[in-house]
């Protein structure tokens, strides 16, 4: 209860502060490049349900039809725009409205894409399916640089399913398994430190 609470004050606050950023964003995409300033794809949230979440659109329009479902290195369906989004983590924004919606939380395990989901074992499937799906996490923090991390890799989807997600289950399934108001709180404020030195730099 608390922890939705949180989710609705900080979403609602935040989406109101930063309405001018929003028309900002929208104006530097439809000037960059065709199409829609929205990007809706398909991920498992809570109990296994799929739901659309939204993100600002970071690449060519038909990206899901010319690539992989994960992001290499200088991936060139990203934008111009894009790239500076996903650097800032700016592209995520949107999420908001999916977590008033009740689909996220501010802190969760990412929402994952269907294919991804069928790979997960048994054992940690019901523990991260158990809760809502969030923008940030210990995961999502520790994994931060996973596009170079899948450069660097021969096979990056095979690195993806093989390593990097059976990782991010394990940490997922940890930060579940300790959750509390209080490391809700401290993940934000990594999260935000995160941010705040990636836009200085």
């Amino acid at each position: 209860m608390l922890k939705r609470g949180l989710d609705l004050f900080v979403a609602a606050a935040a989406l109101m502060l930063s309405a001018p950023l929003f028309v900002l964003v929208a104006l530097c995409i439809r000037l960059d490049s065709t199409g829609p300033v929205f990007f809706r794809q398909e991920r498992v949230g809570r109990g296994g349900r799929v739901f659309r979440i939204r993100k600002f659109r970071t690449m060519v329009v038909d990206a899901p039809a010319h690539g992989l479902g994960i992001t290499v290195g200088a991936d060139p369906r990203v934008t111009r725009v894009g790239r500076v989004l996903r650097r800032s983590k700016l592209d995520e924004l949107p999420q908001l409205l999916d977590v008033l919606a009740g689909h996220m939380s501010l802190v969760g395990p990412r929402p994952e894409l269907p294919r991804y989901v069928a790979l997960y074992p048994p054992e940690l499937r019901a523990q991260v399916l158990g809760v809502r799906p969030g923008i940030t996490d210990p995961a999502s923090l520790k994994y931060a640089d996973e596009a170079t991390l899948l450069a660097a890799a021969a096979d990056p989807e095979r690195e993806y399913r093989e390593v990097l997600l059976p990782a991010k289950l394990r940490e997922s399934a940890d930060y579940i398994a300790r959750a509390t108001l209080a490391s809700d709180l401290r993940v934000l404020a990594r999260t935000a430190a995160l941010l705040l030195g990636r836009r200085r730099g």
